[in-house]
């Protein structure tokens, strides 16, 4: 592993490193998506890991892009198209012709259906999922901006969305910045590792409410299991002395929408007289008295 740049997903997610980040990124999205309610969910990359197997919506899909390497080692088209069996996603119809989407379910795990698409043209309606996860996918993409514009486009108000991706700020982080000089990058990613405290600024533009950041993979960016395992006991120290630090991090988020309230013609209001303020006149006699 360490004799060869580490390009791709499929090769990274059999090594040591690979196995023990996707391990905490499993069992953390596995406690996490399983609160989140609705009708459809959708995972935008990296079929290696299961993002949403522990989540009860209905309708739940993969989406895969040719560009993109999160997509690996699935190309396309698939092997087994099945364009006419239309899966029950949320606006399966298919977008404009310059970016051609395929449903079918060849690699979705569970029987799920996978949808072949650009990333930063969705073909879902606006404000029709409930949950989003983007699994390292903003690490792939070429305009990490208008991915996240479209997933706050076809999230519904209230929905969720939920990103993965390697701390720039941290030892893994600056193996990678070393690696790339040298042409042998640690971790797989077409681009620059984008900092948690990016991630917070992009997402609150946009208008979501960040709900809870969360750290983990304390351990040294090694190669080998031996190494990997001796500094176990670094997990639960930089949980509690150096949370910032750790090599992945998890953002959930919920797209806030905020409400209108009309306003009418302002009308004037009547002064208030206070109790007791005036007294109320006497009657006076209109008829002239009778002079005798």
């Amino acid at each position: 592993m360490s004799n060869r740049p580490i390009i791709d997903w499929p090769a990274w997610t059999d090594s040591p490193p690979g196995r023990y980040v996707l391990e905490w990124e499993q069992a953390l999205l596995d406690r996490v998506v399983s609160n989140v309610f609705g009708y459809h969910a959708l995972q935008l990359g990296l079929p290696q890991l299961d993002a949403l197997r522990e989540n009860r919506m209905p309708c739940r899909g993969l989406v895969l892009d040719a560009a993109s390497g999160a997509s690996a080692p699935y190309t396309y088209p698939p092997p087994q198209t099945q364009a006419q069996a239309r899966a029950d996603t949320p606006g399966s119809s298919p977008p404009p012709a310059a970016a051609p989407a395929t449903v079918g379910e060849d690699h979705a795990p569970n029987g799920r259906s996978t949808v072949w698409c650009d990333l930063l043209d969705l073909p879902f309606e606006a404000q029709s999922v409930d949950l989003i996860v983007m699994p390292h996918t903003l690490e792939f993409t070429r305009d990490p901006h208008r991915l996240l514009r479209e997933a706050e486009r076809v999230l519904m108000p209230e929905g969720q969305l939920i990103i993965l991706g390697f701390n720039s700020l941290s030892l893994w982080g600056a193996r990678q910045s070393f690696g790339k000089m040298t042409g042998q990058p640690f971790v797989p990613a077409a681009h620059d590792l984008i900092a948690f405290t990016r991630i917070k600024d992009w997402i609150k533009l946009l208008g979501f409410e960040l709900e809870r950041g969360r750290f983990g993979c304390y351990r040294p960016p090694f190669d080998g299991e031996k190494w990997l395992s001796r500094f176990a006991f670094m997990e639960q120290a930089g949980d509690r002395w150096w949370p910032i630090f750790g090599a992945a991090y998890m953002v959930t988020a919920v797209k806030r929408v905020r409400s209108m309230r009309l306003v009418g013609p302002i009308r004037a209001k009547k002064p208030v007289l206070a109790t007791g303020g005036l007294t109320p006149a006497a009657t006076h006699n209109t008829q002239p008295e009778n002079m005798t």
